[in-house]
């Protein structure tokens, strides 16, 4: 009998821990069409988001979080795209929509509140941001022949 309480003891505190978990867990959403597509990366800390979606062929993004409340998202739709964010700190924005083919984008985030944007339109466009600190913005549009 105090074998069974014991156990039903385990089982309910079991329960109840994992019911708080998905609430600090990290978070990562994928979702891709077409052909041969690819998307990966690394999370470590708590409430890390990442967000993915690809349409189109040879598509490849990689996301990487270390700290808290951090949120990349990468769209892109074509052929031959590389997106790629990078965040160490808190409170991090990176975000990535590429339209056409062959382009690549890196964000890097190390800091805490920062916000970086862009978008590329055509064939062969690239761009670099790197945000050290905190409270940095920064935002791009590239149309590219």
């Amino acid at each position: 009998m105090i074998r069974n309480s014991l156990i039903a003891v385990a089982l309910a505190a079991l329960v109840g821990i994992t019911a708080v978990a998905p609430a600090m867990a990290n978070d990562v959403n994928i979702e891709q069409y077409g052909w041969s597509n690819s998307a990966g990366g690394a999370q470590n800390g708590f409430r890390n988001r990442i967000r993915v979606y690809q349409d189109g062929r040879f598509n490849k993004m990689t996301g990487q979080q270390y700290g808290r409340h951090n949120l990349s998202a990468v769209g892109q739709e074509g052929a031959g795209n590389y997106g790629a964010t990078y965040q160490s700190g808190n409170h991090n924005i990176a975000g990535i929509g590429q339209f056409g083919s062959n382009h690549t984008t890196i964000l890097t985030q190390d800091g805490n509140g920062n916000i970086a944007a862009g978008v590329q339109i055509g064939h062969g466009c690239d761009a670099n941001v790197s945000q050290g600190g905190s409270g940095n913005i920064a935002a791009f549009v590239q149309a590219c022949p």
